[in-house]
């Protein structure tokens, strides 16, 4: 037993001197605490609900990844498109591979692309003879993924 007395400012805690059958209960209790454990329905429903959590986390993780590789994939093709026009503007001549813009200075290497992984797999669009703007050399005019999958939005990776 506690018993509080104050003194002063302070409370004094006294602790009554525990009789034998006081110990007795103390134990019976902590040593049946010890054998207590979870039961079968408590660890099928925690079961349950983890199972519930990772199928709603896991197709928004591929998702995101998707939405990743897309933003990558515009930002490739944006600065490929951009390299090319400064290419041509400065030599007169649209470049032959997108190997010549590596070698020129223009790009530090040719990017990959995230949707197939390589950069060999660049589709390059080469220049008609009308608009040619050296009529002795068709070069790249455009480029396009070469990946025949689909977006999120539903249009082939190869049209953008």
């Amino acid at each position: 037993m506690e018993r509080y007395m104050p003194s002063g400012n302070a409370m004094i805690i006294e602790r009554a001197a525990s009789t034998p059958a006081m110990v007795a209960d103390s134990r019976r209790a902590a040593s049946s605490a010890k054998k207590r454990g979870y039961t079968l329905i408590e660890l099928m429903i925690v079961m349950a609900i983890i199972s519930i959590l990772v199928s709603i986390a896991v197709p928004l993780y591929q998702k995101a990844l998707i939405r990743t590789k897309e933003s990558l994939l515009k930002n490739n093709l944006f600065t490929l498109r951009t390299v090319i026009d400064e290419y041509t503007f400065d030599k007169k001549k649209a470049p032959q591979t997108l190997q010549d813009l590596v070698n020129d200075g223009y790009l530090r290497a040719v990017p990959i692309d995230p949707i197939t992984g390589n950069d060999q797999s660049w589709v390059t669009i080469m220049e008609d003879s009308i608009t040619l703007v050296d009529q002795t050399q068709p070069g790249i005019w455009d480029v396009h993924s070469g990946s025949d999958l689909k977006s999120l939005e539903g249009t082939p990776y190869s049209s953008w």
